[in-house]
């Protein structure tokens, strides 16, 4: 669908970015902690992994309660209360059955709009954006709310040495309004993938924890991710010369710096938020790209490739430029707190 004319042309329609939110897990769990259950050394985990500490929800909070939050940081910064579709990637739903969205959308008082879950893993953010384009460029929405959530802390094995120190909980969600293609914030192609012969990789069977083939995944992960994100550079009309940060999930450091290699996007392009938050799935680009342009690292006017990687297999990558956003956090202090930063 093309846009109103504008100077006599007729522009398309693009989903923008407009607000960035994000709320982490209250519970601070260190590397000593996991360690010590596995018998091994401090420095055996962040070696690894590149992982300090990470964040995780107790038991009675629930995927709804973090997703509210960030999604209540992420109206905040958009300066508005309101959406027309809300969009939750998770793969820790609270109920088999109903999906988490409705749920998170009354509590936000948006009543009677279309609110569903989306389950592509840690690729959620990808999944998503490619769903709120379409309900912003077909004219269903003006405002469309992105959330992206998972507490994988609770379905991983606490005594399980691959994926034990791996996972932290919490949410982090964008508004998008409907714009022109071509400005800050604007979404560009987003190239998405899956293969399912590879599903018993990672997996979490009902009523079981997670199992992970550590290698496998990663070099899966590598592949994937750096293909997309060339893919989705050249959609752009893109080089990868033009990238200014790239924004991978931040599942292991070592698969940040394995991809930034192939990729030619090392030396301070890759963003990196891992060390302090651990892999929180769906929602760990929103957080790198929060962390970021909180600590001046992204700026406005920056040229930003993402890419995600997660079970399914899946996969999916996109770009943008960066706007004048502020990022709202919901500060884990018990409080919630929102404080924003630019």
């Amino acid at each position: 669908m093309t846009g109103p004319a504008v100077g006599g042309s007729r522009r398309p329609l693009a989903a923008v970015l407009c607000g960035l939110g994000t709320a982490q897990a209250d519970l601070l769990v260190p590397n000593s902690e996991i360690s010590q259950r596995l018998g091994v050394a401090d420095d055996w985990i962040s070696t690894r992994t590149g992982i300090v500490e990470r964040r995780r929800a107790d038991a009675g909070t629930s995927t709804a309660d973090l997703a509210v939050r960030a999604a209540t940081a992420a109206l905040k910064s958009a300066g508005t209360h309101t959406a027309d579709v809300v969009i939750l990637a998770t793969a820790t739903p609270d109920h088999r059955m109903p999906a988490t969205a409705p749920d998170v959308a009354a509590r936000l008082g948006l009543h009677g709009i279309p609110a569903f879950d989306i389950a592509a893993a840690c690729t959620g953010l990808p999944y998503a954006l490619q769903v709120a384009k379409g309900f912003v460029a077909d004219g269903a929405a003006q405002r469309a709310l992105v959330i992206t959530v998972d507490r994988l802390s609770h379905v991983t094995d606490p005594d399980d040495r691959t994926t034990a120190a791996l996972f932290g909980d919490g949410a982090a969600a964008i508004v998008v309004r409907r714009g022109q293609t071509g400005e800050p914030g604007a979404v560009g192609p987003v190239i998405l993938g899956a293969d399912g012969r590879h599903a018993d990789a990672l997996v979490v069977p009902h009523g079981q924890f997670m199992r992970m083939r550590g290698r496998e995944v990663f070099q899966h992960a590598v592949t994937y991710m750096s293909q997309a994100a060339e893919q989705a550079a050249v959609a752009a009309g893109w080089s990868l010369g033009d990238v200014d940060r790239f924004v991978p999930h931040q599942a292991n450091a070592r698969i940040t710096e394995a991809v930034g290699c192939r990729l030619h996007l090392n030396g301070g392009r890759a963003l990196e938020s891992i060390a302090r938050l651990g892999n929180t799935s769906a929602a760990s680009i929103l957080f790198a790209l929060a962390h970021a342009a909180s600590d001046g690292a992204l700026r406005p006017g920056h040229r930003v490739l993402l890419a995600a990687f997660g079970a399914g297999l899946t996969w999916g990558a996109t770009t943008l430029t960066w706007p004048d956003v502020p990022c709202v956090a919901d500060r884990p202090d018990r409080s919630h707190r929102l404080e924003a930063a630019r």
